[in-house]
């Protein structure tokens, strides 16, 4: 499945509209949530019947098509199924039960109430909310038959209104096997380190939105509330907070890419972010860090080049001497290895942690037997208990 973004270009009344789709969306939503908090016995089946009545009862909900009611019931629904998923398997923690949504960005449509142009520049919406024709605004190809489009999905972000296709296409990537292993080792310092003693740098410009979002941050707090300073503010900060993603997302995304296409195994450690985020000193660093996307994105491009990536538990790790081989703990900050029984120093301490990061992937490897490779599906890479999220925006 692709998911295809464009920007949309449109009146300011066709985008008022789309903000009334959104919000009647999301009223179905939350409307689905509290009949499964009153009939704990419904199903899904049950509340796209309830899709219906909600048309019938309130205005603003008939004018949203019939399928993306059907849409926005099936996204309750998932996340009732994902609470019952939780109390069936006794998780730990906290359950995630079903919460109202109050501030959603999404209308999503299936196979109805939308229309795309022969020459695929615009797209009209047929509905109710009579949004009529947007124009697309891109370098996308979307020159796919109508029935390989599945979905369409309007989004709000802070620098605009975009358009999302859900194309049922596979993509297809010819991976060169060459017999390359990599091990990688996270850092603050460095964003990784790999067996080759290549290091792969923190990008600074994420370091300078940072600070400038940060500062923005301060400059709010100053600002009286309910004044037009402040919303214009807010406005801005908004648009600085979506660049800083999309800043972590690109360098995640080149990073990953890079490393699958030179190598056929990656063992990487499953670093947890939020244990490590209550360290007073470093809660920062860890929280701003791009660990989770990175570990998303690498198994994403994994499971197009068809090759094993190993998630290894960070528990237990250790730093082998070069020397005499005795094991020894490696604090995650600290850059120079010194052997407590031989005395040998070693200024590559992340080398000698990614080497020895690569030998248990590999050992994990050889002791689980015949395994599959971990591209072909997502829940098939050693060391996850779960599948990983999806990849879209």
């Amino acid at each position: 499945m692709l998911i295809l973004e464009v920007k949309l270009k449109g009146r300011p009344q066709q985008f008022e509209a789309i903000d009334g789709a959104i919000r009647a969306a999301q009223f179905i939503r939350n409307k689905a949530v509290e009949y499964w908090q009153n009939h704990t016995t419904a199903g899904k089946h049950d509340l796209n019947k309830y899709c219906a009545v909600l048309a019938q009862e309130f205005e603003w909900a008939q004018k949203l098509n019939s399928m993306a009611r059907q849409a926005s019931a099936e996204r309750a629904w998932s996340s009732i199924a994902r609470f019952l998923d939780s109390r069936r398997r006794k998780i730990s923690g906290k359950r995630r039960f079903p919460r109202f949504k109050h501030n959603s960005r999404t209308v999503e449509y299936k196979s109805t109430g939308w229309k795309l142009s022969d020459d695929r520049k615009s797209i009209t919406f047929t509905d109710g909310f009579q949004i009529g024709q947007l124009r697309l605004i891109g370098t996308y190809d979307l020159s796919y038959q109508r029935d390989l489009i599945k979905r369409v999905r309007l989004v709000r972000r802070a620098d605009g209104y975009y358009c999302q296709f859900c194309v049922d296409v596979e993509r297809q990537v010819n991976h060169t096997y060459n017999g390359a292993m990599a091990g990688l080792d996270m850092g603050l310092d460095d964003f990784c380190t790999t067996t080759s003693g290549e290091r792969i740098a923190s990008p600074a410009g994420i370091a300078r939105s940072e600070r400038g979002f940060r500062r923005l941050r301060r400059r709010l707090n100053r600002k009286q509330k309910k004044s037009k300073n402040r919303s214009k503010l807010v406005r801005r900060l908004n648009r600085k907070y979506l660049k800083l993603t999309r800043q972590r997302k690109d360098f995640a995304i080149k990073s990953a890419k890079a490393l699958c296409e030179s190598n056929d195994l990656i063992v990487y450690e499953n670093l947890k972010i939020r244990p490590r985020s209550r360290r007073y000193r470093q809660c920062r660093s860890f929280s701003d860090d791009i660990w989770p996307v990175f570990a998303r994105w690498l198994e994403y491009y994994a499971r197009l080049h068809r090759i094993v990536t190993v998630a290894l538990s960070p528990r237990f790790s250790r730093t082998l001497c070069p020397r005499c081989g005795h094991p020894q703990q490696q604090a995650l900050s600290s850059r120079t290895h010194c052997c407590v029984q031989c005395g040998h120093r070693e200024t590559r301490a992340a080398q000698l942690l990614a080497r020895e990061i690569l030998v248990r992937g590999i050992q994990q490897l050889s002791t689980a037997g015949h395994v599959e490779t971990a591209g072909l599906e997502p829940e098939k890479s050693l060391g996850r208990e779960a599948p990983l999220p999806g990849t879209g925006n």
